[in-house]
């Protein structure tokens, strides 16, 4: 299956691209550890399916100097011990907040006690952010059949300054 539309090569497409793009570095540029960024990155492409998310996130995490082990048991952080206690609170808000469809209630008080636990206001504004940031993305790429396995690390950026 080839990709429907390639946005990058598209003059609206582009223009979102970089601002879209622009949003996230407000993200990077954040408190919020940037390994904790790549794992909630991860485990939300992982839930929605999204192979270029996929693809992008676990080299960017291997580029960044991530340990593949810990990437490779994403899937299963909750039987995984590699992760630490704000890892896991970050990954349960991701996960709530990526299947808002699964549950009535999104994030639960429980999940969001827990983040708050470990995150001051500007690393849980960066982390809400980032959980809706990487849906929309997930689904940007889902819809045009945008297909993992050709990323490079440092594409996105370079495609969208």
């Amino acid at each position: 299956m080839d990709a429907r539309i390639n946005l990058f090569d598209n003059a609206l497409g582009a223009k979102f691209a970089q601002r879209f793009a622009n949003a996230g570095l407000v993200i990077q540029q954040s408190s919020l550890p940037r390994s904790t960024q790549e794992l909630v990155s991860l485990r939300a492409s992982q839930i929605n399916g999204c192979g270029w998310c996929i693809d992008m996130h676990t080299k960017e995490a291997v580029a960044a100097g991530e340990d593949p082990v810990r990437l490779n048991l994403v899937a299963a952080w909750r039987e995984a011990t590699v992760f630490t206690e704000p890892e896991r609170a970050a990954l349960a808000l991701a996960e709530e907040g990526t299947r808002l469809a699964d549950a009535h209630h999104g994030v639960s008080d429980e999940t969001w006690a827990r983040a708050r636990e470990h995150y001051d206001d500007d690393q849980i504004a960066a982390l809400v952010a980032l959980v809706a940031l990487i849906n929309a993305a997930n689904r940007l790429a889902v819809i045009v059949h945008q297909r993992g396995g050709s990323y490079e690390p440092g594409m996105f950026a370079a495609a969208t300054s």
